[in-house]
């Protein structure tokens, strides 16, 4: 999953990095408004962690842009701002979610998972398709209850599959997904093969139904 955190304070926007790093997310750091709007027009997220009081500008202004552009990314407030005018005008913006400063990392953690399952997964912290079972919390993935290993990459790319099904993925689309704003400096995206083929044969050598498939010119689906 990929997370989009937009922060002005370096020690706190590290702590937040390296927890949800260590935890299977792909977290991106900005620490400007117009550097902000620039991730938001470029790429889409799982979450978006929003700070208020930004150095070039009030954080809402980057809310209302993603909400201008019709983008459906999660976000939570993270603000010292804890006035209830403040929560409500976060949260009648257009905000998921709203957090007040101080905060532990795994309330937040729980409060991104909760948006992620709520708006891919129809609120569910487990994820059943077919044989295939994702426990979302656990990062764990079972074949006919058999737990299957996967890594951080295969998980994160089994999950965007299924929470996209019978939809067609570009390559481009599933690289940013995997690499962030990295996918922007690589020459090919020969790994994005790479990590589909892996995907599927540990998939289907565990006893789970052939359902990615490649759509010649186009990308990959997982076909339901």
């Amino acid at each position: 999953m990929k997370l989009l955190l937009i922060e002005d304070e370096p020690e706190l926007a590290r702590n937040i990095t390296d927890y949800f790093s260590s935890n299977g997310f792909r977290c991106e750091w900005v620490s400007t408004l117009s550097d902000a709007k620039e991730k938001i027009g470029m790429y889409n997220y799982d979450c978006i962690l929003l700070d208020l009081m930004l150095p070039d500008g009030d954080g809402l202004k980057a809310l209302k842009y993603l909400k201008s552009e019709q983008k459906e990314d999660g976000v939570i407030i993270i603000s010292a701002k804890n006035g209830l005018e403040n929560k409500l005008e976060g949260l009648e913006t257009g905000a998921d979610d709203y957090l007040s400063k101080p905060f532990h990392l795994p309330e937040l953690m729980a409060r991104v998972q909760a948006i992620v399952r709520r708006k891919q997964f129809s609120g569910n912290n487990q994820v059943s398709f077919e044989e295939i079972t994702i426990n979302l919390s656990a990062h764990t993935v079972a074949v006919n209850k058999n737990t299957l290993a996967l890594t951080r990459s295969e998980f994160n790319l089994l999950l965007y599959l299924i929470g996209n099904k019978n939809r067609v993925l570009s390559k481009n689309a599933i690289a940013e997904h995997l690499s962030g704003d990295m996918a922007d400096l690589m020459v090919n995206h020969d790994f994005v093969y790479a990590h589909i083929k892996n995907l599927k044969k540990k998939l289907v050598d565990a006893g789970a139904g052939d359902y990615i498939k490649s759509v010649y010119g186009l990308g990959y689906k997982w076909h339901a």
